[in-house]
């Protein structure tokens, strides 16, 4: 029994990606509840990934039902999310010309297309076990969901413009979808063991992270996401420098 825990979860994981995708389509107001249980099927992904170490509940079939899940709450449920976004943006400023319209309603299909490409490309590669190659979807995800809680919860009418301008909603979503996919070193934020050298990173991100929570709260997530992007570019231009600067034998 104990060893169906970790895929029990992951079937949660999946509920709250159904339940973001039904909410996306009732109304303004329940976006934002969509935009929560992002970060709730974030958090039970974690979980059942720690579950299924803890209890060494590894499995074929639970390798294959967490991309399926994730393929759900973090490709689908975040591009219909977007998909929200890119109405709200032509609600709030129309578009003269019609090819224009309809390129750009289609745009956010790219995140779940970036999505499965990304998640196929994780399952066969076996060296993504203590950091990841691209933008894994849980953080793709939680920048989409991020941004649409900033924009419904601030009153800074001014952010709301930046937030539903059409440039920044396309550059959002490109670019997003192209980290996904790209071979650009991604920090992971799993713990190896308890040990603060050992985890030096993980701590020190976290720490970051809960500081600039408690300071700017729902504001800070797309600043926290971003900042793990810049990070994880950081560290990986460092390491191509010093590869480069290694004396050629």
């Amino acid at each position: 029994m104990i060893k169906h825990i970790p895929n029990a979860l992951t079937c949660l994981n999946l509920v709250c990606g159904f339940l973001a995708i039904v909410l996306s389509f009732q109304g303004e107001p329940m976006l934002i509840y969509a935009s929560y249980l992002i970060f709730v099927a974030t958090v039970i992904d974690f979980l059942d990934g720690f579950a299924a170490r803890t209890l060494n509940a590894h499995s074929s079939i639970g390798k294959q039902l967490d991309s399926l899940a994730d393929m759900v709450s973090f490709g689908l449920a975040p591009g219909i999310l977007a998909f929200q976004l890119v109405n709200l943006s032509i609600n709030a400023e129309a578009i003269d010309q019609r090819y224009l319209y309809y390129a750009f309603l289609f745009l956010p299909a790219l995140i779940p297309l970036f999505s499965a490409l990304r998640l196929a490309k994780f399952n066969i590669d076996e060296n993504q076990t203590n950091s990841f190659t691209g933008l894994a979807t849980p953080s793709s995800a939680i920048l989409i969901a991020s941004i649409i809680l900033v924009y419904l919860t601030t009153e800074n009418s001014e952010l709301q413009n930046l937030i539903l301008n059409k440039t920044a909603i396309a550059a959002l979503i490109i670019i997003d979808s192209y980290l996904m996919v790209s071979n650009i070193p991604m920090f992971s934020l799993k713990f190896k063991s308890a040990s603060f050298q050992a985890n030096k990173t993980q701590y020190i991100f976290i720490g970051f992270a809960v500081l600039l929570f408690c300071v700017l709260r729902l504001y800070s997530l797309p600043i926290i996401i971003f900042s793990y992007i810049l990070a994880s570019l950081f560290m990986w231009s460092l390491k191509m420098k010093r590869q480069n600067s290694l004396p050629v034998v």
